[in-house]
């Protein structure tokens, strides 16, 4: 009988854990100190720009808020624009990452504006502040307030609105400043709609897209023609809705577009991409197997293309929340009164623009894995159903003028896909009748499953989907709370 020890194989395994849980921290480590350098580096950049004064010390720690904060939006509100792609695998995390970098940091820079509101979504009055001493406060816990909470639900895995942040944090110090009568409560409200409103909006979208994407593609007898009839229409609807989008969303900030020339831009787009894709679908098409597997790769460049899109939309809009606050603050220093709009210096925007990027990089793959496969299982189809109902719900939104998150509404198409599966595959005669057919019995994605396994199974974690309601429910009061300590605080240290 050969001499062995049973434990060495179980003390092995224990090392290789070790090792695997060191090189974890060791990341953690990096990248927390590369976050630490980025901040050291945004107040060696401020404290170039404000140079030797009275108020140097405050214009530098107000810099290194607003990158705080543009690490934060990094590392929570993009993982909606690249995530689905990523859990549908049509690209990599890495090429994500690089991609939605690169659009974010476009997006900010070119379209983010020369000049961006202080007063977020217009929920406070500046003429009943007292001075500009109270404004700059208020501001700078506004920033912490919004940057501490994101990243607490960043922590917690919960994809969370970071304009409702800043609203919670604008309000909070606001009214700890003033009083309740200085909020707006009929812009709040209409704010607090858009919590119901958007992802409901968004899930039904999707959830209509993939029923159609089901019906006259997934499951008919020749998927290849069906693909050539369908797939550029749907395209050509992609391209239009995105081309509108940007109009609306991603380019408002230097361009203001009325409703004519967004419904002229939307016709144009979509009949040009319709005509351009129609034979190179059929191109593409030539000689794949009539198989799910064929339709997916069919799917994948547009679903590059539309992360690439959301995330410059994204990078235009979403800069304001980082670098909003922080331009108000600098401009009450620098003229000593209070604007509800502020020209915003080349630096900040700099620091906006990178420090999204960076956060992403940094912090953002635990994100993009939640939204992308965690929520609920991705192909490119329904991941191509998110982005389209992200791009739609915006476009319709903004015609009926309702301030909407685009995190509520990407993250609720990510919810309506899910339930959506769950409903078609427990009621679908015809998907039962084509899987007995291809000799299959009931499949769910392309697994062989019992009748009754599939009457209980659940597509969507419900653990997720509670945690990811209650964090948007109690982000504006949570911020607001938050934001109304940290002013409190700052008026007894000032």
């Amino acid at each position: 009988m050969p001499l062995t020890k049973s434990t060495l194989d179980k003390d092995l395994d224990k090392i290789v854990h070790v090792e695997a849980a060191t090189r974890t921290v060791a990341s953690g480590i990096v990248g927390h100190m590369t976050a630490l350098l980025f901040l050291g580096a945004t107040a060696v950049l401020a404290g170039v720009y404000v140079g030797v004064s009275q108020n140097a010390a405050l214009v530098i720690f107000a810099a290194v808020l607003g990158g705080y904060m543009a690490l934060n939006i990094g590392a929570n509100d993009v993982a909606n624009n690249v995530g689905p792609a990523v859990g549908s695998r049509a690209m990599s995390l890495v090429t994500a990452l690089i991609i939605a970098a690169i659009f974010e940091s476009a997006g900010a820079m070119l379209a983010g504006g020369d000049v961006v509101s202080t007063i977020s979504k217009g929920i406070i009055d500046p003429a009943q502040v007292q001075d500009s001493q109270t404004f700059i406060y208020a501001m700078m816990a506004a920033l912490i307030a919004s940057a501490v909470w994101v990243n607490l639900a960043t922590v917690l895995g919960a994809p969370v609105s970071t304009t409702h942040a800043v609203v919670g944090g604008v309000m909070g110090a606001g009214i700890a400043a003033v009083g309740f009568q200085l909020v707006n409560w009929a812009t709040l409200s209409m704010i607090a709609a858009s919590w119901v409103i958007s992802p409901v909006l968004g899930g039904v979208i999707a959830a209509l897209f993939l029923a159609f994407i089901k019906i006259n593609l997934i499951y008919q007898e020749d998927k290849i023609a069906a693909a050539r009839k369908w797939i550029p229409l749907l395209i050509a609807i992609m391209a239009s809705a995105f081309a509108c989008y940007l109009a609306i969303k991603g380019l408002k900030r230097v361009w203001k577009a009325d409703a004519e020339s967004v419904a002229m831009i939307g016709v144009a787009v979509f009949a040009l991409t319709w005509g351009i894709t129609r034979p190179l679908i059929r191109r593409q098409s030539e000689g794949m197997e009539n198989r799910n597997k064929s339709l997916r790769q069919l799917f994948r460049l547009p679903l590059i293309c539309s992360a690439a899109l959301l995330s410059f939309a994204h990078g235009a809009n979403d800069v304001a929340n980082a670098i909003g606050p922080l331009a108000a603050i600098i401009h009450s220093v620098e003229f000593g009164d209070i604007a509800t709009k502020a020209v915003v210096p080349g630096w900040i925007m700099v620091i906006g623009a990178f420090g999204i990027s960076l956060g992403l990089f940094l912090y953002g793959p635990k994100l993009i894995r939640m939204v992308g496969n965690q929520i609920t299982k991705m192909n490119p189809m329904r991941a191509y159903c998110v982005a389209l109902a992200a791009a739609i719900t915006v476009i319709i939104a903004s015609w009926l003028g309702l301030p909407v998150s685009s995190t509520h509404i990407a993250v609720g198409a990510v919810f309506g896909v899910g339930f959506f599966r769950e409903y078609y595959t427990r009621h679908s005669k015809r998907r039962r009748a084509m899987m007995k057919l291809a000799g299959g019995g009931d499949m769910t994605d392309d697994t062989p499953v019992s009748h009754e396994e599939i009457r209980h199974r659940k597509l969507v974690r419900r653990s997720h989907f509670l945690t990811i309601i209650v964090a948007w429910v109690v982000t504006v009061p949570a911020a607001a709370t938050l934001s109304a300590v940290i002013y409190w605080g700052l008026t007894l240290i000032g």
